[in-house]
C-alpha cells in the first residue's frame, strides 16, 4: 500500500482526458523561464553537464539540456522550470530560451510542407530507430500509446516496416554502428516523408556529444522535420508535437 502511495505522489493520475490542454501530473520540468536576475553567470554555466547554457544573453538551450534541474537548484532566483510540456518545434534555435523571455515553444506553420496536413493529418504511421539510445524515449513514445494518453485516436502510430511508414523517428545520440542501419531505414520509407528527433540525445547528442563513438553524419544531409525536447520526452510533448505538425 505505502509504495502504491508513492508511486500515487511521483506520477499522479494516470488518466489524461485532453492530452491537448492537460495539466501534467506528478513532478516534471518542462518549459524553462529565466529572469532578468543577476547572479555569477560563470558559476551557473559550469553547473550545467552538457553546456546547454550560455551568457549574453542567458540563454538555455532545450536541445541539450538533459533538464536534471541542477541549475534551477542552484540559481532559483534565475532559472524556474514550468510545467509547460509543449516543448516541439521545426526550427532548432526556437529550442533556446532567453532570459526575460517567456513565451511557448511552437512550430513556424511557414515551414510544414503542405502534403503533411493533406496525408497525415487523419493517419499518421512511423518508424521508430532506436540509434543509441538509452531506452528512456523509447519507453515514454510507447507510452504515448496507452490507455492514459492514446496517441493512436489520432491516427499516430508506430510500424513495424519502414515501407509502410510516412517517416522515421529518431531517438539515442545516433553511434556509429547505427549510422547505416539508420540510412538503409529512411531510404526505405516513401516520399514524402518525415523525420522526427525525440529527446535530448537525438537532438544533440546530450551527454555523448563529443564522443568519438557517435556518427552524426545523417544529420548533415537530411532535413530535420520536427524536434521533440525532452530527457526523456514526455508523451504529451511527443502527441502535441506531432499534431502540431500534421496541422492538428
Amino acid at each position: 500500500m505505502l509504495e502504491n502511495l508513492k508511486i500515487w505522489y511521483h506520477q499522479g493520475k494516470q488518466f489524461i482526458p485532453d492530452v491537448r490542454n492537460a495539466k501534467v501530473p506528478g513532478i516534471f520540468r518542462g518549459r524553462p523561464v529565466i529572469s532578468l536576475e543577476k547572479v555569477d553567470e560563470t558559476a551557473l554555466v559550469n553547473c550545467c553537464p552538457t553546456k546547454a547554457i550560455s551568457t549574453s544573453p542567458v540563454a538555455l538551450d532545450l536541445g541539450k539540456c538533459t533538464f536534471c534541474g541542477e541549475c534551477a537548484m542552484k540559481f532559483p532566483q534565475k532559472i524556474v522550470f514550468t510545467k509547460d510540456y509543449k516543448l516541439s518545434t521545426n526550427e532548432r534555435e526556437r529550442l533556446i530560451v532567453k532570459e526575460g523571455v517567456d513565451q511557448p515553444i511552437e512550430l513556424n506553420r511557414a515551414l510544414i510542407p503542405a502534403a503533411f496536413k493533406s496525408l497525415f493529418g487523419g493517419s499518421l504511421k512511423l518508424r521508430q530507430v532506436s540509434a543509441g539510445g538509452d531506452n528512456s524515449c523509447e519507453w515514454e513514445l510507447n507510452a504515448a500509446n496507452n490507455v492514459q494518453f492514446d496517441m493512436s485516436r489520432f491516427g499516430i502510430e508506430f510500424v513495424a516496416s519502414p515501407r509502410h511508414a510516412d517517416g522515421v523517428v529518431i531517438t539515442g545520440p545516433i553511434t556509429a554502428n547505427m549510422a547505416e542501419p539508420l540510412q538503409i531505414c529512411y531510404d526505405a520509407t516513401p516520399e514524402p516523408k518525415m523525420v522526427v528527433l525525440v529527446g535530448t540525445d537525438a537532438i544533440s547528442g546530450g551527454i555523448f556529444a563529443d564522443s568519438p563513438a557517435l556518427d552524426r553524419s545523417f544529420l548533415k544531409s537530411h532535413k530535420v522535420d520536427l524536434y521533440i525536447a525532452g530527457n526523456p520526452a514526455h508523451p504529451l510533448t511527443v502527441i502535441n508535437g506531432l499534431l502540431a505538425l500534421t496541422g492538428n
